[in-house]
């Protein structure tokens, strides 16, 4: 059987000050009525029953994920009492199917992407799907780089391994770290290289084996959280455990350390919205280039700049390549070309005081 695993526990900081911690992109409704969340579970819903879609996140989100995703069984709401980056909160997730199906393959999804080829994206998973069946393989999708990017990681993709479902499925030379912007251009040059999306696929007895070997600690703790699963102690178990886990990627983990990956080039459309800028790709804009979701105002002379203002009326006049954001207690004036830094803003508001608006 196939289980789906959504990841919702990140905070969203480059979404400032629209995400807040009480709040992040995950739940914001970005593109259209559904929240991000949201549409990644439509995504996956013509594939995979509900019952065998799990969410992982903050204890602090679990009433929201609750009340956005009313087809889900509560028990597949997973909460994390504090985060420990992807190892510990995929690992808890095959704990739970491994108890219910120990040969079930999990797929692994962000729950903040942006995908609008539906089809292709089932093509690959199908592929993915069958890749991983037999217990062998770990299988990831790669997505295809557009730009030399230099805020995500990269795959470097071998040879063609086999065909599944009609795709092709190449090995995996090696997983790079985020590179500077001139080793960027030299992987686009090269043209085996794949960004990483973070999208897995693999047996759930597969991926417990290897967090046995290459993250041992990890997978004792993991192990004796799943043993007091549904039982009194549970609640203990988990905290106790979770403190002692380090913060730690699956990718860095175990992926980067292990030989039997695979990768499928994504034949789908993806963004992962990391930015104010990214989601401003994707809106409608006027003449000039300018992106305006706002109650209403005027943009004189300005050009290539984003003005989201739902409250109330903006007048800009002379400006270019700004992105402004007004909410009911916050105002963030943005050059464009720092909109990846957004997150140090909200660094410095928490190291100065400022903790009720973030």
């Amino acid at each position: 059987m196939v289980y789906a695993v959504i990841l919702a526990g990140g905070t969203g900081e480059r979404f400032w000050p629209l995400s807040r911690q009480d709040n992040p992109k995950q739940f914001l409704r970005l593109f259209g009525e559904q929240t991000m969340l949201q549409q990644t579970v439509s995504r996956v819903a013509g594939l995979i029953e509900p019952d065998h879609i799990y969410v992982v996140t903050g204890e602090q989100y679990h009433q929201q994920v609750v009340s956005q995703l009313t087809q889900l069984p509560l028990s597949n709401i997973i909460c994390e009492p504090f985060g420990r980056d992807t190892a510990p909160a995929v690992g808890l997730a095959a704990e739970y199917i491994y108890r219910r199906d120990p040969g079930g393959t999990m797929l692994i999804l962000p729950a903040d992407h942006y995908i609008t080829n539906v089809r292709g994206f089932h093509e690959c998973l199908a592929a993915a799907f069958d890749a991983a069946a037999g217990g062998d393989w770990l299988v990831t999708i790669g997505i295809r780089p557009s730009e030399p990017a230099t805020g995500y990681g990269y795959i470097r993709m071998g040879e063609v391994r086999g065909e599944y479902a009609g795709i092709p499925v190449h090995s995996v030379l090696e997983f790079k770290e985020k590179p500077d912007i001139e080793r960027a251009k030299k992987y686009i040059e090269e043209g085996n290289y794949l960004w990483n999306s973070g999208m897995f696929i693999w047996r759930v007895d597969l991926i417990r084996s290897l967090f046995l070997r290459f993250l041992p600690n990890v997978a004792r703790g993991l192990e004796a959280i799943g043993n007091s699963l549904g039982t009194p102690e549970q609640s203990e178990v988990l905290m106790r455990e979770y403190q002692r886990f380090p913060r730690i990627s699956v990718d860095y983990g175990i992926l980067e350390k292990c030989s039997q990956v695979l990768v499928i080039p994504a034949r789908f459309d993806w963004d992962d919205v990391g930015s104010w800028t990214s989601w401003q790709h994707y809106q409608a804009a006027d003449e000039n280039g300018n992106v305006h979701q706002s109650r209403g105002g005027v943009f004189l002379d300005t050009r290539n700049s984003l003005i989201y203002s739902p409250e109330q009326v903006v007048a800009a006049l002379g400006v270019e390549d700004l992105i402004v954001v007004n909410t009911d207690d916050c105002l963030l004036v943005c050059h464009r070309d720092r909109a990846q830094d957004i997150k140090k803003v909200v660094e410095e508001l928490k190291r100065t005081g400022y903790h009720a608006f973030i």
